[in-house]
């Protein structure tokens, strides 16, 4: 008679030696397989005699019972600890600080708007803001650049179908002079206003974009000249490079809404750019034409205006020498300035 408690031993020690699933299963197969000691055991019950043969095959499915028990435990045994080296493994320490949100910086266009504001507001200029759709009227002919005017030609405009109310014909502004009348209708001179803002135009390279930023200037009273001029856009330059290493020089120029008109340029006397001249602004006396238009005097009031690039006095300042850069978006780039 065989020693079904030496075998349900010996099946309980080959379980608990095995250390994979592939190994259990071996073992499974020595005891419960089609050729398993246990089925062997099973299919010679026929020889027996009826009752041997009932109370052996009791015995037989008893010890049945036992091993796939301990089978069933090893099984479990051997999943519990897979997980439990898969959860180490995976594990995350949330006792270590999160990554966070990365903090946003200011773009370095921006920087140099706020810095434009910040400068001119410290000198006693105001600061004002128009539409970005203008009417043909305010953006060219109230600064005397009539249709058919050559100066039109300079500025290759984005136009939007339609008109406005007037029945003016409707368009991206090509520049923030438009802001000069605007802000002459509203306010009696003295007047001393800077008027940053986005401007578009059909144009795109290293040094162009069809939207830029660009900052107008305009001071008018009774007794203003050039000498003002110079000094007011020479003290700009100084304080926002934050250097008196530079020179100023301004060139006779034409633009429609000034005369005389100039640009004006300028030199770094040190640095990598130590004596080579820049152009940075446009700039002149506002024309009779324009003061009419604004609703003054020109026997009584004058003045003078000046319009800036921001991407171009940004590039200048960081030693940036693609404009195209400021719009692309990568971070990597725009990390410098955070």
């Amino acid at each position: 008679m065989t020693d079904l408690e030496q075998l349900v031993a010996q099946a309980a020690e080959g379980f608990s030696l095995a250390t994979d699933g592939t190994a259990l299963e071996n073992e499974k197969a020595r005891y419960l397989g089609k050729s398993g000691v246990l089925t062997e055991l099973l299919k010679g019950l026929g020889k027996l005699e009826h009752a041997e043969r009932k109370t052996e095959g009791a015995r037989i499915n008893a010890a049945k019972e036992r091993i796939e028990a301990l089978l069933t435990e090893r099984r479990q045994a051997l999943a519990d600890a897979e997980l439990n080296t898969r959860l180490q493994s995976e594990a995350i320490d949330v006792t270590l600080p999160g990554r966070g949100t990365p903090t946003g910086s200011i773009h370095p266009v921006i920087r140099t708007w706020q810095r434009v504001e910040e400068i001119f507001r410290s000198i006693g200029f105001e600061v004002a803001d128009g539409p970005e759709i203008e009417n043909d009227w305010t953006n060219f002919t109230s600064l005397n650049s009539p249709e058919n005017h050559p100066a039109r030609s300079m500025q290759d405009t984005f136009y939007i179908d339609g008109l406005d109310s007037d029945g003016k014909q409707l368009l991206l502004r090509t520049h923030t002079s438009p802001m000069q009348v605007r802000y002459a209708r509203l306010h009696q001179p003295p007047l001393k206003v800077i008027a940053p803002g986005r401007t578009y135009r059909v144009d795109s390279d290293a040094t162009h974009s069809p939207m830029f930023h660009q900052v107008e200037g305009l001071w008018i009273d009774e007794n203003i000249s050039f000498a003002d001029l110079k000094g007011v856009y020479t003290s700009f330059l100084k304080c926002f490079f934050e250097t008196d290493a530079l020179e100023v020089r301004f060139r006779p120029s034409f633009f429609p809404f000034t005369e005389p008109s100039a640009e004006i340029d300028m030199a770094f006397s040190s640095g990598p750019n130590k004596g080579r001249w820049l152009e940075i602004s446009g700039a002149g006396q506002v024309h009779p034409t324009v003061l009419r238009n604004m609703g003054l005097d020109p026997e009584r009031y004058i003045g003078f205006a000046f319009g800036s690039g921001l991407e171009r006095l940004t590039m200048l300042r960081y030693g940036i020498n693609d404009l195209r850069l400021f719009y692309e978006g990568d971070l990597r780039f725009l990390k410098q300035f955070s």
